[in-house]
């Protein structure tokens, strides 16, 4: 029963996402949207870095990875040449449907996560985040600029917009699903005893490397899937995949709570709810006849400022690191006091 609430929790609240998204107009529908695409990214970075104890920069190259790949065998064959003119001859003339661009986005996720991960899974602490932004850094280059394999600086275009309210829905929730058969499988329980106390996790015979590596890969795939949902959402361009939304997904998981699954999607839900109205507002909106115009950059100024309040006052985030859980009463046996 506890583990049946545990993971009814986060897919309560991606369903009730969706089911308020539909409720709305077309215009906001797209924040709920972008929403439930960036709890999926949320709960990548969570399986990796929740259950580690590892801090990494360069989840969002996984996310990027998976948005070329997605965008790319997506894009109509006759529109290619217009859209990315010096793209390789291989890739001009390979089309796939809509699953399976989002299937091969995870599975190019996965395969670049395990590649980098095998020399970078041997670091820990500040080490590592800087070798996972170097990965960043590299990926966001080569994209950037090489444009036989992309449309190089120019945004996706003629992309299908497919990913709708249930196809995003969906996309979260298979995310949460096996983000939760993970942390409840021996592997996830063996990498978060090596981030509790590493020399007994050692000492009991618990490979740290390939608990990492494996964690690594698994998040790799997942933000693979959530970057080929954003390209069916939306045009993106190489600089909406950089430093602002890796700043904006690692304050979710924060703000939310990194210990914890629950706490990977109540923050990508409220941290994305807020940063949403107040990028809104900063365009100008009106709320109950009060016409709202805040300064630009409001957003991102707001959203540093509640993950450094919580990390002073509440450093386990909204959560505190916990799931959800029923406290069922304990019956005495006869003769206990």
């Amino acid at each position: 029963m506890r583990r049946v609430v545990e993971l009814a929790a986060p897919v309560a609240l991606v369903l009730a996402t969706a089911l308020l998204g539909l409720a709305v107009s077309t215009a906001l529908q797209t924040y709920f949207l972008d929403t439930l695409v960036k709890v999926a990214i949320v709960v990548a970075l969570y399986v990796f870095i929740g259950n580690s104890g590892v801090l990494s920069f360069g989840h969002i190259s996984f996310v990027a990875l998976g948005v070329w790949t997605a965008g790319v065998l997506t894009v109509p064959e006759g529109q290619k040449n217009a859209i990315m003119p010096g793209i390789a001859h291989f890739l001009l003339h390979t089309n796939v449907g809509n699953a399976w661009s989002l299937v091969l986005a995870a599975a190019v996720g996965l395969a670049f996560a395990f590649a980098v991960g095998l020399p970078l899974m041997r670091l820990s602490g500040l080490a590592a985040g800087i070798a996972t932004f170097g990965v960043l850094e590299i990926v966001n280059n080569v994209l950037r600029y090489d444009d036989r394999i992309g449309p190089g600086l120019n945004a996706f275009s003629s992309v299908p917009e497919t990913t709708g309210i249930w196809q995003a829905a969906i996309g979260a929730l298979i995310c949460v699903v096996v983000a939760y058969a993970y942390q409840r499988s021996r592997y996830g329980r063996q990498l978060r005893a090596t981030r509790e106390d590493p020399a007994a996790a050692s000492a009991a015979g618990i490979s740290i490397y390939r608990q990492r590596l494996l964690a690594f890969a698994v998040s790799g795939a997942l933000a693979g899937l959530a970057g080929g949902l954003y390209v069916h959402l939306l045009p993106i361009e190489i600089d909406s995949l950089y430093l602002d939304l890796t700043f904006i997904t690692l304050a979710m998981l924060v703000v939310g709570g990194s210990g914890s699954l629950l706490g990977a999607v109540v923050g990508a839900l409220a941290v994305g709810g807020l940063d949403s109205f107040l990028s809104a507002a900063e365009n100008g909106v009106d709320i109950f006849g009060w016409h709202l115009n805040l300064p630009t950059d409001t957003s991102a100024l707001t959203v540093g400022a509640l993950m450094a309040l919580v990390l002073v006052y509440r450093p386990g985030g909204l959560t505190g690191g916990h799931e959800l859980s029923l406290a069922l009463p304990r019956f005495r046996k006869d003769g206990d006091g």
